[in-house]
């Protein structure tokens, strides 16, 4: 593919009786390989989100804190994703590229949210392996199920919590003229760089919200420091496999998250470019897809309790 295909989608927001108007400026074929790509992808993360929570409900054998938190994320997922592709299909489809002022924050909002609350339940769970391993014979007293439920409700309390103040301060900056934005959903990097609005403190607030966002990421560090240390310890080379391959799927989905995180936010604003799009890509669709397939092929309870799952479908 040319380079130009890295412009997933440029959206032109025009301010007009209290709409902002994305529009497809691309060339065509870019537009159909972006919609077909996308059209694939998000049946995929539904699909294998869905699996993920069905088959953990259904088999007894993983009503644990670990998989409690695994249906958790895989919820906040096919949330995450479903707040933008859905909307950038159907644009591409009826050819209307609308999407009200209110809209346009809304889906920025939840973007913020779902975002830091993925984050959060990341560390709950590097954080839940930690004492697993740290502290077996205290681990079931200590994650009970009145814990499990506070650590999964926190992480969504937080997230919305550090969302409001970025929507509420977008809300009041003036929009100019026409403009173009390089993503293909209300991304608060992108509406900052169209405002004709003093928008130091907004730029101050993102990096703060970065800052809050960066909290989860020192937290599964720190869990991890704790589960290398103590599986150091253990004599026995089963035992320190076992451990490994217990940690594994969550280290492989935290580094495949938080290096496209990274990729997008921990950088001057300016430095933004179209060339992001490819990051935007892996950071809104493909991440919630993997994640499924990274528990599923890497953990065999799990390649279990989906066996069940489709032999019990097969069979009624």
């Amino acid at each position: 593919m040319a380079t130009s295909t890295l412009i997933i989608q440029k959206s032109v927001l025009k301010y007009q009786e209290g709409l902002y108007t994305p529009g497809l400026n691309g060339q065509q074929q870019q537009e159909d390989f972006f919609f077909v790509l996308f059209l694939f992808i998000y049946p995929i993360t539904l699909i294998g989100n869905l699996l993920i929570i069905l088959a953990i409900h259904s088999d007894i054998r993983l009503h644990n804190p670990m998989y409690f938190f695994l249906a958790s994320l895989s919820f906040v997922d096919i949330l995450f994703s479903s707040v933008t592709i859905p909307k950038m299909l159907a644009n591409h489809v009826l050819g209307n590229k609308a999407i009200s002022f209110r809209g346009c924050l809304t889906q920025m909002y939840f973007m913020i949210g779902m975002a830091n609350t993925d984050s959060y339940i990341l560390a709950v769970m590097a954080y839940d392996r930690a004492l697993a391993i740290s502290r077996p014979l205290h681990y079931t007293t200590i994650m009970s199920p009145r814990t499990c439920i506070l650590l999964v409700v926190g992480p969504w309390v937080v997230g919305n919590t550090n969302a409001l103040p970025h929507a509420l301060l977008t809300a009041s900056l003036s929009f100019c003229g026409n403009k173009e934005v390089a993503t293909f959903y209300c991304d608060i990097a992108s509406l900052l760089k169209l405002s004709c609005s003093d928008i130091h403190f907004n730029v101050k607030m993102m990096y703060l919200g970065v800052g809050v966002f960066s909290v989860p990421l020192l937290c599964i560090i720190i869990s991890y420091v704790r589960v290398f240390s103590t599986v150091l310890r253990v004599p026995s080379t089963k035992g320190v496999l076992k451990a490994f391959s217990t940690c594994g799927s969550h280290l492989t989905v935290v580094s495949l998250y938080y290096g496209t995180v990274m990729g997008m936010y921990f950088r001057p604003l300016t430095s933004y470019s179209l060339k992001d799009a490819v990051i935007t890509v892996m950071y809104i669709a493909v991440t919630p897809m993997l994640n499924p397939f990274i528990y599923s092929l890497r953990n065999q309870d799990m390649k279990a309790a989906l066996g069940k799952l489709f032999s019990k479908r097969l069979s009624s």
